[in-house]
């Protein structure tokens, strides 16, 4: 049984199977990651996350340059889910995300759509409390807590948690939020999931590359979908379900992606003909830039949102 005191100054108790720290982390999801917790499907896990800077930014004095920049975007685990193998998902629901009391925002020398009006670098501290940020006295906006990494091992090789592919990562899709379930793609025996990166809200884009930057808690629940997969993660709401492409550089190749992912759902799953589908999606989805923070090394993230529907109502048929 795990225990949280604080939530945006308040009290709050997570009730949840296994625990783990924020000192068990990675930084970077790789085949032959050791696990630090081995889980049954349909456990319920508290995980603390750092910030993205891992706790190196607390004034607006902490600027990028002043970082050692090998210690960002470290993922809390890996978790080593039981059953869970090549040609599943590992379903994660997110139950709670919880950010601590302060974050940080950046503007980074040659990152982002608007650094040649600005002087760079630059650090804004935020506070957060009672789900609110507040970002100076006159600006504050209301949280929206979400995980910017989440992701399991990759099917070969090691890919840092700064870049997102078929095995998530550094998605930066802010609707990985409280109440979603991200459908992961297994490549290798027990999934391997880490999280981090947590954010306590973050624009469509992240255009500065940063969004409110800051640690917290977690609580997730795990599941494995036998015999069902998408090709990269998959985000499940309420209403919608959002496919995902990911590049190095393109963005208009990610949007492809992740229209062709929706797409090949529909017609795999749901027994669309690809010209409905294509129809459909046009007429009834919605294309989305989860990262497309442009100059940057980072990837570019398209999604495709599909309504909930009765001719489509999961991602998959049989869940």
């Amino acid at each position: 049984m795990s225990t949280l005191i604080g939530l945006f100054g308040g009290c709050v108790k997570y009730e949840a199977d296994h625990h783990i720290g924020k000192d068990q982390h990675v930084w970077a999801y790789s085949t032959d990651m050791k696990p630090v917790l081995r889980v049954k499907s349909g456990a319920t896990i508290h995980l603390e996350t750092w910030d993205c800077f891992t706790g190196q930014v607390q004034s607006e004095a902490d600027t990028v340059e002043k970082l050692d920049l090998a210690r960002v975007n470290s993922a809390t685990g890996p978790i080593y889910v039981e059953g869970a193998e090549p040609g599943d998902s590992l379903s994660v629901t997110l139950h709670r995300i919880d950010p601590g009391a302060q974050g940080a925002g950046m503007v980074i020398p040659e990152w982002g759509q608007l650094i040649h009006k600005v002087k760079a670098p630059a650090t804004r501290i935020f506070k957060v409390k009672d789900g609110t940020v507040h970002m100076n006295d006159r600006v504050s906006f209301p949280a929206v807590p979400m995980l910017g990494v989440i992701g399991v091992a990759p099917a070969e090789g090691e890919i840092a948690t700064f870049a997102a592919g078929r095995h998530g990562g550094n998605m930066d899709d802010h609707f990985n939020r409280v109440g979603s379930t991200v459908h992961m793609p297994v490549f290798q025996s027990g999934a391997l999931l880490a999280i981090g990166d947590m954010h306590a809200s973050m624009g469509d884009g992240e255009i500065s590359g940063t969004g409110v930057e800051i640690g917290g808690d977690v609580l997730i629940e795990v599941n494995v979908l036998k015999g069902k997969a998408a090709r990269w993660p998959v985000t499940e709401t309420a209403d919608s379900w959002f496919t995902h492409g990911t590049t190095d550089s393109d963005l208009n190749e990610a949007i492809k992606l992740a229209c062709e992912e929706a797409a090949q759902l529909l017609v795999e799953q749901w027994g669309f003909t690809y010209e409905d589908a294509f129809i459909f999606l046009s007429v009834a989805g919605d294309v989305g830039i989860a990262q497309s923070c442009h100059p940057s090394p980072g990837t570019k993230i398209a999604r495709m949102r599909v309504p909930k529907i009765a001719a489509c109502p999961r991602p998959f048929k049989g869940m």
